[in-house]
C-alpha cells in the first residue's frame, strides 16, 4: 500500500509518502512553525508528490492526524487529505496525533509505559497511555497535568510530547518515576504513515479530534447585520 501521511495537528508541517513494503519513506518533509500552515500544507504535498513516481494517482491511502492540537492545523490538514483522496479515488483515514507521538517508543524491548502529553495551557494536558506493544492504558482526553500522572500508576514511565516535562515535575511531586523522551514535540511522520497504513477507514475516518472547544471569545458588539437592519 502506498499512502500519503499528512501532519498539520501541532508546531510543524511534515508531509511523506510511504509504501507498506519499504521500510524508509519513499519521500518526506518537515518544516517546523508555529504559524503559516496553511500557506506551507499544499505547496509542500506538491513537492513530496512530484518526487514519486506516478504522483498522487500512484497513492493506495490518504492519512492525516486528526488531532488533539492547533483547531486551524488540524481543519487544515484533514481538509487536504479528504479533498486529495475524493480527487484519487482512494480512502482517506484518521490518526492520534497522541498515538503517533507514543508510537515510536512503543516497540521497544523496555517493558515500559508510554505517555504522550501535548500542552492544552491553564494546567493541563492532551494526554494518552501505553503499555508495550500499544495496548491502550489511558484513551485520549484532556486532563489535569496531577491527574494524568494518577492515570499512569506505578512502574516505569516515559513521556513524550509538549506536555512531557510538566508530567515530569508533576510525578516528582507525587514520588513516580517518569523520564522524557528525547524526541521533537510533533509526531514523526513515518509514524503517522503506519498508524494511517494499519487503521480501518470504518473505524478512523479523517475527522478531527479536538477534546476541547475552541477558545474563542463571544463578541457583545452588535453583528454587521444587526448595525445593517433598518
Amino acid at each position: 500500500m502506498r499512502i500519503l501521511a499528512i501532519d498539520t495537528s501541532l508546531p510543524a508541517v511534515s508531509v511523506g509518502v510511504f509504501d507498506s513494503e519499504t521500510p524508509q519513506a519513499l519521500v518526506r518533509e518537515t518544516v517546523p512553525m508555529q504559524k503559516g500552515h496553511a500557506e506551507a500544507l499544499m505547496p509542500m504535498i506538491e513537492r513530496v508528490a512530484a518526487q514519486v513516481d506516478g504522483g498522487f494517482a500512484s497513492l493506495d491511502r490518504v492519512a492525516a492526524t486528526v488531532g488533539p492540537g492547533s483547531f486551524t492545523g488540524i481543519r487544515i490538514g484533514v481538509a487536504a487529505a479528504r479533498g486529495i483522496a475524493l480527487a484519487c479515488g482512494v480512502e482517506a483515514v484518521g490518526v492520534s496525533a497522541l498515538t503517533a507521538l507514543a508510537a515510536p517508543l512503543l516497540f521497544s524491548d523496555e517493558a515500559q509505559i508510554v505517555a504522550a502529553a501535548i500542552d492544552a495551557l491553564h494546567g493541563n494536558v492532551y494526554f494518552s497511555a501505553y503499555a508495550a506493544r500499544g495496548r491502550v492504558l489511558a484513551s485520549p482526553r484532556i486532563v489535569g497535568i496531577a491527574d494524568a500522572c494518577r492515570l499512569l500508576g506505578a512502574g516505569q514511565v516515559v513521556a513524550v510530547g509538549s506536555g512531557a516535562e510538566a508530567l515530569r515535575e508533576a510525578a516528582k511531586e507525587l514520588g513516580q518515576d517518569l523520564a522524557v523522551a528525547e524526541r521533537d514535540p510533533w509526531p514523526d511522520i513515518a509514524a503517522v504513515a503506519k498508524l494511517g497504513i494499519a487503521a480501518d477507514p470504518q473505524t478512523a475516518p479523517a475527522r478531527p479530534l479536538y477534546l476541547k472547544a475552541p477558545d474563542v471569545t463571544r463578541s457583545t458588539k452588535p453583528s454587521v447585520l444587526a448595525r445593517a437592519a433598518p
